[in-house]
């Protein structure tokens, strides 16, 4: 069955590799850009089936826009990939609260306007399948990256709330816990704090200079993520939370056991804070 996909950041990347897999298997795709200079590119890569479009995901006005505009003139927009994003690296004290702000802007309430946008359409045709795109830094904290962590934690819960609330209406929920994937994430898309604190030096320098070598030589195939995403869309019960990429599995899973003795060790005090019978 030939979909029709909406994609938002495909100027490279994952965002990229979701719409070459997409268009290789024969689907439309309509893939979002910020610079107009990137959708010949991009139509380029299967005439008559690749539609670019420009958009800032912060803009919600015109996030509206072009999705109505998809579904009137490209068609129903079957699956959502809401990509678009970027990563922020420092630590939580040097990381100005601009910063930070603006990585919400973008990685949080960006994605949720392209989703808010999309569920009218699929709410009314009572089908569709929704990816959030994350990060296993949004199950799992890892130090140097907490506000990129916070705001793919706040992607994780609102896909994990959003799911529940659309199962009725033949709508699939999946977020996308990405591991290291060899894209620009780390190098050209990935912003850096300036340092500016040099107690940090010595938990935080060897993590910048560890990130910036593997810049290129991260393990994750994009390509092998993207056909991830197919098969799961043509699964008849697709998960909610996905990892993909080992180093995503291992880290995750180590956070999961933390949690999970953290919860055994402090059971009783946990417990002890509800009304007693008799109260």
């Amino acid at each position: 069955m030939r979909r029709t996909f909406l994609i938002t950041g495909v100027s490279s990347g994952l965002g990229r590799a979701f719409a070459a897999a997409a268009l290789d298997a024969g689907h439309l795709a309509v893939g979002t850009v910020r610079d107009p200079r990137q959708t010949g590119a991009f139509e380029a890569l299967a005439p008559g089936r690749a539609t670019a479009r420009l958009l800032d995901v912060t803009d919600d006005h015109a996030v509206s826009t072009v999705v109505d505009d998809v579904e009137r003139s490209v068609g129903p927009i079957d699956v959502l990939i809401s990509n678009a994003g970027y990563g922020l690296e420092g630590t939580v004290e040097e990381t100005a609260m601009e910063d930070a702000r603006r990585q919400f802007e973008v990685n949080v309430f960006g994605s949720v306007a392209v989703v808010k946008a999309v569920l009218p359409h699929m709410r009314r045709r009572r089908r569709g399948h929704i990816f959030t795109v994350s990060s296993m830094a949004g199950l799992t904290a890892l130090p140097g990256v907490a506000f990129y962590g916070a705001s793919k934690f706040a992607v994780e819960g609102i896909a994990g709330s959003l799911a529940q609330e659309v199962a009725g209406f033949g709508i699939h929920v999946t977020s996308l816990a990405l591991g290291s994937f060899r894209t620009d994430w780390a190098g050209r898309s990935m912003v850096r704090v300036p340092r500016t604190v040099p107690d940090y030096d010595d938990v935080f320098g060897p993590l910048r200079t560890a990130r910036q070598t593997k810049d290129g030589n991260q393990a994750g195939d994009p390509a092998r993520a993207a056909q991830a995403v197919l098969r799961v869309l043509d699964s008849d019960k697709p998960p909610v939370h996905l990892v993909l990429g080992r180093d995503a599995v291992r880290l995750v899973e180590q956070g999961q056991r933390q949690l999970a003795d953290d919860l055994a060790a402090w059971s009783e005090l946990s417990v002890s804070t509800d009304f007693r019978t008799g109260d």
